[in-house]
């Protein structure tokens, strides 16, 4: 099954989407540019969603939901805003069918039951979210008002790919409101690095934190916070933004608060978010050419015992030495399957889960019996070892441990060597065409130039890493006056 994958080095877009599908992870649907999530794919989102969801509630978040539809007039308050997510807006403007007159069994939309006011389908939701928070806060005693949602949201894509980019995607997005500037800016940066070490620790994905540059900020924000992550084909993916949207929000739908001193202000504010695009960083960070590779923690299963047997006889033994692993892993929080189907042989078993990346599998048969051992088998480095029964549990649960560690070493040494520091334009060019991933320079820090090299090269400016020193030199394109280096790169 995994051997008829497109290789990567031919045509690693090919290999991707093949993979989604092969997988079994989600599949294109009737709605064009919408897909179906499957079962083992949201079962990977599910566990994304639940270690997110408890590191926001750490952090003092609670969760609520919103409408779908945001009035129109809503929507235009904060202009900025409006105007960044229009191209992409889907718009209900009646609430009615009826049967065509001349044509039966057809529908068409009642002309009678256009609305007094069209609705966006919700592309973010800061519109709809800040004209509630008018009515939720009067006072300093009502901040800050810390606020996240579990949604779908709708942004008109006309080339879609799975997980990447589709029209209807799944995501969290929090809203927070705070008295101060700096209460804001230091939520904003504290909600980037909660996604900065759920990435790294549950993805096994390096990624750098930065800024984005003006032109690349959210739609009115005044800042962006930004993880950056590379994928093997040496372009960069964002995987997370958190902005710092100051008072844009606060002055569009009068959100004012009356402070300690008895003076109106307006609140200040942020938004953040990350949606099922991280699958995609999931799948581009760590297969390869036989099918999905997965870190342990956020595989569905960590663990598969395939029996090996020739008669009924041998699959009762076999199944009760499993269902004794079975049992003791669990009791270690493993989550571990016992594929016992007779509708498929071993073989096919085998490459069906490496495949679709399990962790660990387990072999048992009739000589295993015999000798008290059992064949371990890792997705990740494909090599396998013999383990008397008595060691399983210990050798499994360092093994995962083991899995998780050096699928984000192994990430991150190609990262740290595709980080090429140039010094002019045609180096810039060189790189980016012979070895691609981010590309560290100077830049004068214009728009101008930013798009110019944009229009050139198609690479952007990922973002102003926060950890980088600052220099002086001369701007890679321009020659114009520079204080540090950004990272520039062809992105998803």
């Amino acid at each position: 099954m995994g051997k008829n994958l497109t290789k990567r080095s031919e045509d690693y877009s090919k290999w991707y989407n093949e993979l989604v599908v092969k997988a079994d992870l989600a599949e294109n649907s009737a709605v064009r540019g919408c897909m179906v999530i499957k079962p083992y794919g949201f079962a990977i989102w599910e566990k994304m969603q639940a270690e997110l969801d408890r590191m926001f509630k750490e952090t003092g978040h609670q969760n609520a939901y919103f409408p779908l539809f945001v009035p129109k007039s809503l929507f235009e308050a904060e202009e900025k805003n409006a105007e960044g997510f229009a191209k992409e807006c889907a718009v209900v403007t009646h609430y009615r069918l009826k049967t065509d007159p001349d044509n039966e069994g057809k529908l068409i939309v009642d002309p009678e039951a256009k609305l007094q006011e069209e609705l966006v389908v919700r592309p973010t939701s800061e519109a709809i979210i800040w004209n509630t928070y008018k009515g939720w806060i009067q006072s300093y005693r009502d901040l800050p008002l810390l606020i996240n949602q579990w949604a779908n949201v709708v942004r008109w894509e006309m080339r879609t790919r799975l997980f990447l980019r589709t029209a209807e995607f799944l995501w969290q997005e929090g809203h927070t409101a705070h008295a101060t500037k700096e209460e804001a800016v230091a939520e904003a940066d504290l909600m980037n690095n909660v996604y900065a070490t759920f990435v790294e620790n549950f993805l096994a994905v390096p990624v750098i934190k930065g800024l984005k540059t003006e032109s690349e900020r959210f739609a009115g924000a005044d800042e962006t916070f930004c993880i950056e992550a590379l994928m093997q084909d040496g372009k960069a993916l964002q995987a997370g933004t958190s902005h710092f949207l100051g008072q844009n929000f606060a002055k569009a739908f009068d959100v004012k608060f009356a402070t300690k001193e008895g003076k109106q202000e307006h609140v200040w504010a942020t938004s953040w978010g990350v949606s099922t695009r991280l699958m995609g960083a999931l799948i581009m960070t760590h297969s390869d050419d036989q099918g999905l590779v997965l870190p342990p923690n956020l595989a569905p299963y960590q663990v598969v015992i395939v029996p090996i047997y020739r008669n009924q006889e041998q699959l009762d033994a076999i199944s009760q030495v499993a269902n004794e692993i079975v049992n003791d892993l669990r009791l270690h929080n493993v989550t571990v399957k016992f594929d016992d189907r007779d509708t498929h042989k071993p073989g096919w078993k085998f490459n069906e889960y490496e495949l679709k990346g399990v962790p660990l599998r387990i072999g048992i048969g009739p000589k295993d019996l015999e000798k008290r051992t059992v064949e371990l088998a890792r997705r990740d480095t494909l090599t396998k070892e013999f383990v008397a029964k008595e060691d399983v549990v210990d050798t499994v649960v360092q093994l995962l441990k083991d899995i998780q560690e050096n699928l984000y070493n192994k990430a991150k040494a190609y990262r740290d060597t595709h980080i090429t520091e140039v010094q002019n334009f045609d180096e810039f060019k060189d790189i980016l065409e012979s070895k691609g991933g981010f590309i560290s320079a100077h830049w004068d820090g214009t728009a101008e130039t930013e798009n110019k090299i944009k229009e050139l090269t198609k690479a952007t400016i990922r973002c102003i890493p926060l950890d980088n020193p600052k220099e002086d030199g001369s701007c890679v394109y321009s020659g114009a006056p520079s204080t540090q280096r950004v990272l520039f790169a062809k992105a998803y």
